[in-house]
């Protein structure tokens, strides 16, 4: 940890080498960053690796923070409010409180991207909750009873499955 100049607070300092790697079955994976208590509450931080075609999320929207996505490389379909806009490396999306989402790499595209909640949600545990699911080892319907522990509610997919297959 480093210090600030009064003393009184400590930056974090995640290494690669050092976040956890949560596992996906299409090759891609998460790479846990920063959780809420590691940040004062301040923001989650997480780093996720998509394979060609693979969702990332299905539709949900949080009640209390609002998202930030960088795309670092490949190209993200993003479902916002029922619009389908694809962004590509380098491009920055900001969803507010309470807007409907969903997002996955686009067909034929690998994807890379930064994920930023803030204000921060201990979310770790929901991210390693959709390994196993990703992996078969739990059923999705294991997380309906968490949503408002991690801020992450649930919305029917057909308009993003949908949109997705065209």
């Amino acid at each position: 940890m480093v210090r600030d100049a009064d003393n009184t607070r400590d930056a974090l300092i995640v290494r690669s080498e050092e976040a956890e790697h949560v596992p996906l079955p299409h090759g891609g994976g998460f790479r846990l960053l920063a959780d809420a208590g590691a940040t004062g509450g301040a923001l989650g931080a997480n780093r996720l690796t998509l394979g060609a075609g693979a969702d990332g999320a299905r539709p949900h929207f949080h009640v209390l923070s609002s998202e930030l996505f960088y795309v670092l490389c490949g190209t993200v379909e993003f479902f916002l409010d029922g619009e389908l806009t694809s962004v590509g490396p380098g491009g920055l999306v900001v969803v507010p409180p309470r807007m409907p989402h969903a997002f996955g790499a686009a067909p034929g595209s690998t994807a890379d991207l930064l994920a930023v909640l803030t204000p921060g949600i201990e979310r770790f545990g929901y991210f390693r909750a959709l390994g196993r699911i990703q992996h078969g080892l739990d059923s999705f319907d294991s997380l309906k009873a968490e949503q408002t522990r991690y801020d992450v509610h649930f919305l029917d997919a057909a308009a993003w499955q949908s949109a997705r297959t065209g």
